[in-house]
């Protein structure tokens, strides 16, 4: 797999997360301020749109995971 599959599933699994334990009818329900994270994941995926630089992509560049031709640039 490559940083931009990484970058997509890891944003995919945080909101998902980040939701069930920020939504009050959640069993895993833990606080409303969970849902700040949902936030920042949905404004580093907005700025990744824009800049094409995402943090996690530098980490997972760092890794060893290889970078495709649209991935993140560092």
């Amino acid at each position: 797999m490559t940083v931009e599959r990484y970058i997509r599933i890891f944003a995919g699994l945080f909101i998902l997360i980040s939701l069930a334990l920020g939504v009050e009818g959640s069993p895993l329900f833990v606080s409303r301020w969970a849902l700040a994270f949902t936030a920042f994941v949905g404004l580093n995926l907005f700025q990744f749109g824009f800049s094409n630089v995402c943090p996690l992509g530098f980490i997972l560049k760092k890794l060893g995971v290889p970078e495709s031709a649209t991935s993140c640039r560092i």
